[in-house]
């Protein structure tokens, strides 16, 4: 489904280049195009004055970058500049924003692994399957995952959806005990009406928390079921500027921010985005279903961030994830946590053969349609 994005920033000092990665499914192409043109306004210019850099590409060809393909251009040329400017000292990036404040990170996984096809096409009405996924996970050393338990459903629907969504849960609970973390993906699927439904009645599981119970362009509708719940609401990934997280943390519209580091502005304006989290006490715990590059972005800005709680991660997504990435951190496969990268950068090395090995493939559209006909939320 996800063809990644490798941006490599080159400079004219012989072996200091750096990686970032700009990664958005059924958007390769426009993405390319993207920062090629964003290319333009930096090439020749200083890559160590990253603010400046970052401030040019945003504002500048007159259209703000805030809509997600630039964004995603922009972030990708600017977790490359960073993960450049380790290099250039020789510290890892999570050092050059005041050294690490914690000593290790979890990490989550999604049900499967990262097979799209657990994840995303697990049927909510084989509750069994999910506590056999659910049961996997925590023998892979996962003591937190993420499912898809919540159907597409109708604006108004009555009981039945929301009945398999919480069978599903209650299996995954009864699988794997208490004393494992569940979250569930909704994927801005349901209508705030339906949202509240299945907040509510997944509320007795104890999820670590709920993500998108509704369309992130409603946030007063977001807030009105993070009130109405004890089960914290995470949202974010979908969000692309620092003025959209402020609009949705002045009416407290979750308590868990999903910002994506490759979509809404790179490192850059995701410190912006974090120092207004931690000003609300919301949580980060960032959107990373991509590729390795924007996982290793992900723990250095978690290494750094005293707000971050937890690291979304695919292990599984494809056979060859290994082959095309050296990475500067360390896993403990028992437990599924991490320690610090101690290389320059992200501590990442791409090698380009084997890039090479794997040429653009068209992604498999994703559509959803109600039993009505009509277009639903994927």
């Amino acid at each position: 489904m996800r063809n990644w994005i490798f941006v490599k920033v080159l400079t004219n000092e012989p072996g200091l280049y750096g990686w970032g990665e700009a990664t958005l499914e059924w958007h390769t192409r426009s993405v390319v195009g993207a920062i090629e043109d964003v290319s333009e306004l930096i090439i020749g210019e200083d890559p160590h004055r990253i603010e400046h850099l970052w401030q040019m590409m945003w504002r500048q060809h007159f259209w703000h970058g805030s809509g997600v393909v630039r964004s995603t251009a922009i972030s990708g040329i600017d977790i490359a500049l960073w993960d450049l400017l380790g290099k250039s000292h020789g510290v890892p990036c999570h050092r050059l924003w005041g050294g690490p404040v914690r000593d290790e990170i979890r990490l989550y996984c999604h049900l499967g692994g990262g097979k799209l096809e657990s994840f995303y096409e697990t049927p909510v009405d084989s509750a069994k399957q999910f506590g056999e996924l659910a049961r996997n996970a925590v023998d892979d050393g996962f003591s937190a995952f993420k499912s898809m338990a919540v159907p597409p459903t109708l604006p108004l629907e009555g009981l039945k959806p929301v009945k398999a969504a919480e069978a599903c849960v209650a299996a995954m609970r009864e699988a794997v005990g208490d004393d494992v973390d569940i979250m569930v993906d909704c994927h801005a699927r349901p209508s705030p009406a339906m949202g509240l439904k299945f907040a509510t009645a997944l509320e007795p599981y104890g999820l670590y928390f709920l993500e998108e119970p509704c369309w992130p362009e409603n946030p007063e509708s977001l807030a009105a079921i993070n009130r109405a719940v004890s089960t914290p609401i995470a949202t974010g990934e979908r969000l692309t500027h620092l003025a959209a997280f402020r609009d949705l943390f002045a009416v407290r519209g979750c308590e868990v921010c999903q910002l994506d580091l490759t979509h809404c502005g790179g490192f850059t304006e995701a410190r912006r985005i974090a120092a207004l989290a931690d000003a609300h006490r919301i949580s980060l715990a960032p959107h990373n279903p991509q590729g390795p590059v924007s996982t290793a972005a992900s723990l250095e800005f978690g290494f750094a961030q005293p707000s971050y709680v937890i690291c979304e991660s695919v292990h599984n997504d494809v056979p060859w994830r290994d082959d095309v990435v050296s990475e500067g951190f360390e896993v403990d496969p028992t437990r599924r946590i991490v320690t610090p990268n101690t290389r320059p950068g992200l501590g990442i090395e791409i090698n380009e053969a084997e890039v090479k090995k794997h040429p653009f493939e068209q992604e498999v559209p994703q559509r959803v349609f109600y039993q009505d006909g009509s277009v639903g939320d994927w």
